[in-house]
């Protein structure tokens, strides 16, 4: 019975209004257009060469375009800052490393972002241990004749880096702290910088990635001492770890994974997590790692909890050896 205060009019609108909120269409499930995907250094690295990797598995998986974006500059700290600048929406991520997440926190005073708080971590994808190099002819067979040798002749054996306060200096200072060795440091703009140096006989050692010096040693154009890494690589397991060479519990690396902006919905998370868990399990993906030089996370690490926990870490070792070394934030 029609109440006899309601006029037609007003009930016809009423009824009206059923079907439209009938129709009302429901939200769209994330991911539902094209992700982009910041590197924040230049074509040719080894975050850039992951980002390209990751790129066709992330867009099988997620369903949607995913493009590659180079943002370099400052050490990495430009294309971070557009990361955790960004709409916390899922749909702006960083291929991150150590540069803007472990050591531009320690060594730049006026860094545009916080990097413990504006990124959400989603996987690592791989780690780079970082090694000893000597020259082919060089006599040295082990960590103990180079530290002999350094103590023997202070700051006479000069060792190449990727730069002052890089990833590759600090891990240098760290070893020096722990080996006792009397090491020059060589600084370099970058670690594909002090090969020439080392390869003209400029300077006999080199502290760099495995993934620099794996491809010189299997040209018998350098040799490769000592792994700073938990266990012997694959792809060189004859070469032994610090740790077997009396540096005892010495561990040292790089590192790329993949990071969305702090306040990402937890439905992106998990779509995210659950495309890099899936990713980093593929044969062919961890064949690629390998060949880098590099290993594929595993367990933990390919987690948002993990691989958190690891940043964290990791900050806090170039917090240390940047103390030890005497290094301050410019």
């Amino acid at each position: 019975m029609i109440h006899p205060r309601l006029g037609r009019r007003a009930l016809l609108a009423a009824a009206g209004a059923i079907p439209a909120l009938q129709v009302l269409p429901a939200r769209a499930a994330w991911p539902d257009r094209p992700l982009r995907v910041i590197v924040p250094f230049a074509a040719g690295g080894n975050a850039d060469t992951i980002a390209r990797l990751l790129q066709p598995l992330l867009q099988e998986r997620l369903g949607q375009p995913v493009v590659v974006e180079n943002r370099p500059g400052a050490g990495g700290s430009v294309g971070a800052q557009a990361v955790a600048r960004a709409q916390p929406d899922g749909y702006t991520l960083l291929v991150g490393s150590n540069g803007p997440l472990s050591v531009n926190p320690v060594v730049q005073t006026r860094l545009p972002y916080d990097a413990a708080k504006d990124f959400a971590p989603v996987a690592m994808a791989m780690q780079v241990p970082h090694c000893l190099v000597v020259q082919p002819s060089a006599p040295y067979r082990g960590v103990a004749d180079v530290v002999a040798a350094s103590r023997a002749q202070p700051d006479a054996l000069g060792v190449g880096t990727a730069g002052v306060a890089s990833a590759t200096h600090l891990s240098l200072e760290a070893f020096i702290a722990a080996s006792g060795a009397k090491l020059l440091h060589v600084p370099y703009r970058g670690g594909g910088a002090a090969v020439p140096d080392f390869l003209a006989g400029n300077i006999p050692l080199l502290f760099t990635e495995f993934s620099t010096a794996l491809p010189l040693h299997r040209a018998g154009q350098a040799r490769i001492v000592a792994v700073a890494a938990t266990a012997r690589l694959n792809a060189l397991p004859d070469v032994p770890t610090m740790a077997e060479q009396g540096v005892a519990d010495f561990t040292a690396g790089s590192y790329v994974g993949l990071l969305a902006t702090a306040g990402t919905p937890a439905e992106a998370m998990s779509r995210l997590g659950r495309a890099m868990a899936e990713i980093v399990r593929l044969p062919d993906f961890q064949a690629r790692m390998t060949g880098m030089g590099g290993e594929t996370a595993a367990g933990a690490l390919a987690t948002p909890e993990g691989f958190a926990t690891y940043i964290a870490q990791d900050l806090e070792r170039s917090r240390i050896a940047a103390r030890t070394a005497n290094i301050t934030a410019q």
